[in-house]
């Protein structure tokens, strides 16, 4: 499976931005996909994670309410998952990853074999 991340950016505090995965090179029907995140000098932390067939979502308590994950399988941006971000603080600024995987712990970074390359965030105070 191949992820490709996009849509990261500078933006100020309170602004919204949405980050896309594409993944391509097989059927991902019964995936696990998730965003993380890894900030300056931090690890790289869960943000939120959702299962492909079902569409179950779950988030981390620092982005629930703010954050908003999806996927999308129609023709046109078939395999593509997003995440809608609202009301960005500076605290969210970090490298943004994207990941999957078949029957993963959803909230593990290790339990992911697939990533896609990141995707920069940057909010401004």
């Amino acid at each position: 499976v191949q992820l490709q991340a996009s849509g990261g950016g500078l933006v100020q505090a309170g602004g919204s931005l949405r980050l896309s995965c594409a993944a391509s090179g097989r059927t991902i029907g019964d995936y696990r996909m998730a965003w993380f995140r890894q900030g300056p000098g931090k690890e790289r932390e869960f943000v939120a994670g959702i299962t492909w067939g079902g569409g179950s979502t779950i988030y981390d308590d620092s982005v629930r309410g703010r954050f908003t994950i999806s996927r999308d399988n129609t023709e046109n941006t078939k395999n593509t998952m997003y995440l809608q971000m609202n009301s960005l603080k500076p605290e969210d600024t970090a490298v943004y990853y994207c990941a999957a995987d078949a029957r993963v712990r959803i909230t593990t970074a290790s339990s992911y074999a697939y990533w896609g390359q990141g995707t920069l965030v940057t909010v401004s105070s």
